[in-house]
């Protein structure tokens, strides 16, 4: 009964743990974040296994710190007129490439070079691959009244799901060129969603602003190279993008979770410099053929500042972060998080799982280590659902969860134990009928007693009891009758001893007791006070009936009457017989 009960128990306090873990919203916030690092580590391993391979369409245009400082030796400032852009673009367009993105933003006019902005702006009239792009924010209306953005730049979302888009929600924008917002549709935004330790790990699908969705850059990129024409979408219940036969995983802030393909330089780099000197005519030394191929322009160099951390490094160039997301849009790549329930389900049954192996292997060596094989073939089972089906599922929850089971279940194991072993030295050492302490119990600690006495110089007593004339009491009322006596005899001497004596059933109806750190005049007492007691109640036999009944006692005290076990007992068994000669319900002398 005990077991169950303490089984049952432990079962209430992990469903409790469970449950305040799953509702404490800083605990939450802070495992959240280690779980976050050791999805870093299984990306990392996953890219130096080369599971996955960045695109062979992907080529990015790079303003490095040699581009950078050709730039400004060149045209003195940064950044560049923007007629040069357009040159590129159409030395590009030569070679018919699937799509041109400008991780970069062109802002303002610039005044002076009113043509440079024309030709800019002529560009993207005559081609439908080009894209770039614009970026929202809450900067207050004090410094810049909140756009008017053309309805064109929206996309059409049937959101099904419980994503409120709360924090991918802004009340400002920052515009670009208003030629280039008329002549296209292909602007997307570039607002990165950044978690708590700073890393970048996912990336908004699409952001909110007077309550219209506006697309991610590199979802407008990647909608292009999929052929995908509709500019209407629909969010499922379980959170799903769905494009096409793509269905792409939002996580509960609304934005996707990226799988990484490699540190910073994943991609082909080229530097803008060596297209500038192309398009000059200052070089010919640039022999990459650009057909087909998704070219995107970006900033690497330090100084420009547009430098990211994720979970493949610290250092990572924003432009390749846009080409990770396109790469992941083609792949149909995304990461697919486990809900955050069916976590704490997986963590509950591995808990009961490891609970059960504790609670039912006797070998503690077994049970730790079948419990950690149990953990370790989670974890192999989490490694290689990311792997293979990019499916994120947490490791800390379930690693929180066993520990616990673990523990909770060697603490109840411990204390089941505890009274079982408890259990069964008191039916070793008890005798079951009067509750008094064996036979062989008795020698043990008469033993024990001698030694101690020998050791410090102290002196023990020694009381044997036997009940008169039992036999025949037997045979006059039934042996039921009998036992019942020889259980209130029992409580009787455990009743006026200390709690210190051992009293013992030293055979038939014969008992004893032993009183450590007691001279013979204080035994002698006791046992006349004893003997008294019992010769006054009154005992309920088996029939309801009632009867008196007396009991001869011997003493022996050592080291006085004896200094081992045999000479102890001999002694007091000798004053026993003369109490009985001498008429029985009384002390023996000598």
């Amino acid at each position: 009964m005990f077991k169950k009960i303490s089984y049952i128990f432990g079962f209430i306090v992990f469903i409790i743990f469970a449950f305040l873990i799953f509702k404490n919203a800083n605990l939450n916030s802070f495992i959240e974040s280690i779980e976050n690092r050791t999805f870093d580590l299984r990306q990392g391993i996953l890219i130096n296994e080369g599971a996955k391979k960045a695109s062979d369409d992907i080529v990015i245009v790079a303003i490095d710190d040699a581009s950078y400082e050709y730039i400004l030796d060149n045209y003195g400032e940064w950044p560049l007129p923007r007629d040069t852009y357009a040159k590129i673009i159409n030395y590009l367009e030569k070679q018919n490439p699937r799509a041109i993105a400008f991780d970069l933003m062109f802002v303002k006019s610039i005044k002076s070079k009113n043509q440079a902005d024309e030709a800019l702006i002529d560009t993207f009239k005559r081609y439908n691959n080009i894209f770039t792009s614009m970026n929202f924010d809450n900067q207050s209306s004090d410094l810049r009244t909140p756009p008017y953005l053309p309805e064109k730049l929206t996309l059409n979302i049937e959101n099904n799901s419980k994503i409120d888009f709360k924090d991918l929600t802004f009340s400002n924008c920052r515009t670009i060129l208003q030629g280039i917002l008329e002549a296209t549709s292909n602007i997307g935004i570039i607002n990165v969603s950044r978690s708590d330790d700073g890393v970048l790990r996912k990336m908004p699908l699409v952001v909110k602003y007077n309550d219209k969705f506006y697309p991610q850059l590199a979802l407008r990129v990647g909608l292009n190279y999929l052929g995908e024409t509709s500019n209407s979408f629909t969010i499922d219940k379980t959170s799903h993008f769905k494009i096409g036969d793509k269905s792409i995983f939002l996580d509960n802030d609304g934005s996707a979770i990226l799988n990484w393909y490699g540190p910073a330089g994943t991609y082909t780099y080229i530097p803008m410099y060596k297209l500038i000197k192309k398009i000059n005519g200052q070089s010919t030394d640039l022999n990459y053929d650009f057909s087909n191929k998704i070219i995107y322009f970006g900033t690497t160099a330090s100084s420009l500042f547009d430098i990211k951390t994720v979970p493949t490094g610290k250092i990572y160039p924003g432009v390749e972060v846009q080409t990770t997301y396109v790469n992941n849009l083609i792949d149909n790549n995304f990461i697919h998080k486990v809900n955050k329930s069916y976590t704490i389900a997986l963590s509950i049954l591995l808990a009961l799982l490891i609970a059960s192996v504790v609670t039912r292997v006797d070998s503690a060596f077994t049970a730790s280590m079948t419990s950690l094989s149990s953990y370790f073939i989670y974890l192999l089972i989490a490694y290689y659902a990311m792997k293979y089906e990019n499916l994120w599922l947490e490791i800390i929850y379930p690693l929180i969860f066993s520990i616990f089971a673990f523990t909770c279940a060697y603490i109840i194991k411990y204390l089941v134990k505890s009274r079982d072993f408890e259990q069964q030295y008191k039916l070793a050492t008890t005798d079951g009928l009067t509750g008094l302490f064996n036979h062989r119990y008795f020698q043990e600690q008469i033993r024990m007693q001698i030694e101690h006495c020998k050791r410090y110089n102290e002196a023990f007593s020694l009381i044997i009891i036997d009940i008169d004339f039992f036999k025949k009491f037997n045979d006059n009322f039934g042996h039921q009758s009998g036992d019942a006596v020889l259980r209130q005899v029992a409580q009787t001497l455990k009743q006026n001893v200390r709690a210190t004596d051992i009293v013992c059933r030293y055979g038939g109806e014969e008992m004893s007791i032993i009183l450590p750190n007691t001279d013979s005049n204080v035994a002698y007492s006791t046992a006349q006070k004893i003997c008294t007691r019992v010769a006054e109640k009154n005992f309920k036999l088996s029939n309801n009936k009632e009867t008196n009944v007396t009991i001869s006692l011997g003493v022996s005290t050592f080291p006085f009457d004896g200094d081992n076990v045999t000479a102890i007992i001999e002694s007091a068994d000798k004053r026993l017989y003369n109490a009985k000669n001498n008429g029985r319900n009384q002390v023996g002398n000598e």
